[in-house]
């Protein structure tokens, strides 16, 4: 599957790249990519009872990673809606780069959880 979103990075930059004068890109972020992204986080959100909070970032190494790599996505999903304002950005891209971040996150909790490792709760009383 991690293979597959580095493809998928691939093809989206391409589609980002791509000079708007030559026409549609070969390679394009589609409803299917979207479609899938939905299907894992449905698949990984499944293996591990829901959140009754919001959790903290971190836990064991393999989700702290996935947090940062989360953060990545979504502010590069934020710099895609800026961009959006500016330049044609497809409806698909957008979606694809949102649901990225929610599987990212979704795979965090699933390796805590998978690791045996407690989500943390936000102390709201400092």
């Amino acid at each position: 599957m991690l293979r597959r979103l580095e493809d998928e990075l691939y093809i989206a930059q391409a589609e980002l790249a791509r000079n708007p004068a030559a026409g549609p890109p070969k390679q394009r972020i589609l409803a299917r990519h979207v479609e899938r992204l939905e299907q894992e986080i449905d698949r990984f959100e499944a293996g591990h009872p829901p959140l009754t909070s919001f959790a903290l970032p971190g836990g064991s190494p393999a989700a702290a990673r996935l947090h940062v790599a989360r953060t990545v996505a979504r502010r590069a999903e934020r710099d895609l809606v800026a961009l959006s304002s500016a330049e044609s950005v497809s409806p698909e891209l957008l979606a694809w780069a949102n649901r990225l971040g929610d599987l990212l996150f979704a795979l965090a909790l699933a390796a805590n959880h998978a690791l045996g490792v407690p989500e943390t709760a936000p102390d709201y009383s400092v």
